[in-house]
């Protein structure tokens, strides 16, 4: 064991050490990095590299649709957009046993396709979808799990910050890979409508049957559902047909949510400004963890522990398929102690290297593809698992009154179908790569 390899493990111990310690990811990853590269290279060679590595990372053209995305989702929250396609999925689906319910997971995947984030896709539903839940004596473990797990909808839904964020460390394209999220996220919409349809079948009592509306109001609740059709058709219609790029797309998105905040005078000025000052602040945070995984990164590759990590896992004899399952149960531990974003910077500098030399018979950007949308769903199944369930403390922050736990339980039907998903696209990678391929 040379010197470099063995202070790159003391570094992979140092990182373990402060996000156990719950030192934010960014911080943890800047510090060892930068202290990894001083004893490597020494000082002046660490300080060269920071003169430009912050400038050569933020200047990334296709990072530039990362605040335009979160913009667009702050403004989207303002403009009271959730309202409308929870009422439309509401008078579509609310008078089945169980419609409520799956309302709110379809508004959950209507307004993850303008927001992007799981996190604020839970919040807003959760405050539009849960007094509805009660209102109809949904049961708490019902009402909670269901809003948690619909939040999940939006870290793939296209379009996805994380997506982005994944596409620029492996250099994928990124209007690819929103095409390729398109099945497999439709796939998710489905079996969370049949997990709850087969849960209020056993326990009819779990979700009530809402009010059947008549024609008139159906096709006014309908109609409050097409601003958020027109943007998410136009915004990613264009891409897919190859008008524009996707941060023309993501500048075309935030005109229209503006636009219809203006004309509906539902966005004030104090909205605006609030929404700028919030996209911002995650901005911010998000340029500073891809600064801290660059660092980390560069620390890792003089160390030489990717490389190993990966010629270990190689040689190791093991089937492909294999030690794909290893990643992804790995990614699924992480997920329960770690928020998205962090995960995937944080684990493909170790785990793409060996996926990209695995033999699953696709080629080189098809496995990207492919291995993205997988690392995806499982890192999104953290959010609803405990501890750190994510979502599921954003649903009890406005449910006080129900215990975690019973959030957590009605979660876990949820969680237990998302394994059937990526089963199925493990199986059939074809569920994932048919839309790029039609699309060209």
């Amino acid at each position: 064991m040379d010197g470099e390899f063995l202070v790159g493990i003391m570094g992979v111990v140092a990182l373990v050490g402060l996000i156990a310690v719950r030192v934010p990811i960014a911080y943890a990853m800047t510090a060892v990095g930068l202290a990894g590269i001083w004893m490597l290279s020494g000082p002046a060679i660490l300080l060269s590299q920071m003169k430009s590595l912050a400038y050569g990372t933020f200047s990334n053209y296709d990072l530039s649709v990362v605040p335009l995305f979160i913009l667009m989702g702050h403004l989207a929250s303002r403009s009271n957009l959730s309202y409308g396609l929870f009422r439309a999925a509401n008078a579509w689906l609310g008078h089945f046993r169980g419609g409520v319910a799956m309302a709110a997971i379809a508004a959950c995947a209507g307004f993850g396709a303008v927001c992007g984030s799981s996190l604020a896709t839970a919040s807003t539903m959760g405050k539009v979808a849960l007094p509805e839940l009660r209102r109809y004596n949904y049961s708490s473990a019902l009402a909670t799990g269901t809003l948690a797990a619909g939040g999940t909808l939006g870290i793939l839904i296209p379009p996805s910050i994380v997506l982005v964020v994944y596409s620029v460390i492996v250099e994928a394209n990124i209007i690819q890979m929103f095409s390729a999220a398109m099945f497999p996220s439709l796939l998710a919409v489905l079996f969370f409508v049949a997990t709850i349809w087969f849960y209020t079948l056993f326990v009819p009592n779990a979700g009530p049957k809402g009010s059947v509306v008549t024609r008139k109001e159906l096709v006014s609740a309908t109609l409050g559902a097409v601003p958020v059709i027109l943007v998410f058709g136009i915004m990613l219609g264009g891409m897919y047909a190859g008008f524009y790029t996707a941060t023309a797309a993501a500048s075309i998105g935030v005109f229209l949510v503006l636009a219809y905040g203006f004309v509906t005078g539902l966005l004030t000025l104090e909205d605006i400004i609030e929404a700028i000052l919030a996209t911002a602040k995650n901005a911010g945070m998000i340029y500073l963890i891809v600064l801290g995984a660059e660092l980390l990164e560069i620390f890792m590759s003089r160390g030489g522990v990717p490389q190993a990590a990966a010629q270990v896992m190689l040689e190791s004899g093991l089937p492909p398929y294999f030690l794909l399952l290893l990643v992804l149960i790995a990614l699924i531990v992480l997920g329960m102690f770690m928020d998205s974003l962090s995960i995937v910077l944080l684990t493909l500098p170790f785990f793409w290297p060996v996926i990209s030399e695995l033999n699953f018979g696709l080629t080189e950007n098809e496995t990207k593809m492919w291995f993205g949308i997988l690392a995806l769903i499982v890192v999104e199944l953290g959010l609803i698992t405990p501890p750190v369930g994510m979502n599921v403390f954003v649903i009890n922050a406005m449910a006080k009154d129900v215990p975690m736990m019973e959030t957590f339980k009605g979660a876990f039907p949820f969680f237990a179908v998302e394994l059937l998903r990526v089963a199925i696209i493990v199986a059939f990678p074809a569920l994932v790569l048919f839309f790029p391929a039609w699309i060209g």
